[in-house]
């Protein structure tokens, strides 16, 4: 029997404007940075790892149902279970941040929704009503 795939997102409590969906840890860190309240060593260490992300995880496609360019983005990403470096650093990303306050949620689910953009280590999806967001 095959192991169904389970994917993986870091989320805090805060809802995004944009998906309507718990907000990521990316947009948070950036909130966090701009807020001026994290040391100097720790903002360089979410730096760095935002870093590594920018260099080793693809920018989406597209984060919509509809093609038409302009249209709104209410899909949301996830890692899959078997990019354990990419999940392994977002725990670190998670530390930082929960160190400043911020009460970070690991969702995983199966059934992350209508997927609108794929690559080897993240899905980006449309969440089905019964999806964990």
């Amino acid at each position: 029997m095959l192991k169904a795939t389970m994917f993986i997102r870091f989320v805090i409590s805060h809802i995004d404007s944009d998906s309507g969906r718990r907000q990521g840890l990316f947009q948070a860190g950036d909130d966090l940075l701009g807020d001026g309240c994290m040391a100097e060593g720790d903002a360089e260490e979410l730096r760095a790892t935002y870093g590594w992300f920018k260099a080793n995880l693809a920018v989406p496609t597209r984060f919509s149902l509809s093609a038409r360019p302009h249209a709104k983005a209410q899909a949301i990403s996830w890692f899959r279970d078997t990019a354990a470096e990419h999940v392994r650093r977002m725990q670190s990303y998670q530390r930082l941040l929960q160190a400043y306050g911020l009460s970070v949620i690991m969702l995983r689910t199966a059934r992350p929704g209508y997927i609108v953009y794929e690559d080897d280590v993240q899905v980006v999806a449309y969440p089905f009503a019964d999806t964990p967001c």
